[in-house]
């Protein structure tokens, strides 16, 4: 298997805070940001992605997994996991961190694949 879990991404109302939130709880820094505050994520010290916090509509259930794979192998990955029983929800994107692709599992999950750069 080329594809791996990466880590669990929260959609939130507010980024920034949710971020000052979790930083406080785990003890995790800040380790990437994208677009102001759409994008943020936590890392432990040993600099491991722990926790994704994206703009977004919170609900219950508003979490999602974030698979990753190496540039090369992405959109082979892509086509094997919607073989597999995927919906691709959305067009590829190919944006300056990598590329990303926002799935749905056969029971309706939603999580994403990102080849990063």
């Amino acid at each position: 298997v080329v594809t791996s879990f990466d880590l669990v991404t929260l959609d939130v109302a507010a980024p920034d805070a949710a971020a000052e939130f979790w930083k406080a709880v785990l003890g995790l820094v800040e380790s990437e940001r994208e677009d102001g505050d759409r994008w943020i994520v936590l890392s432990d010290a040993d600099g491991i992605r722990r926790i994704g916090l994206q703009r977004g509509t919170p609900r219950p259930g508003g979490v999602h997994l974030d698979l990753a794979c190496s540039p090369d192998r992405f959109d082979a990955e892509c086509r094997r996991i919607i073989e597999l029983g995927a919906e691709m929800i959305g067009d590829p994107r190919h944006e300056p961190y990598g590329s990303i692709v926002n799935l749905r599992d056969p029971e309706g999950y939603v999580f994403d694949l990102c080849a990063y750069v």
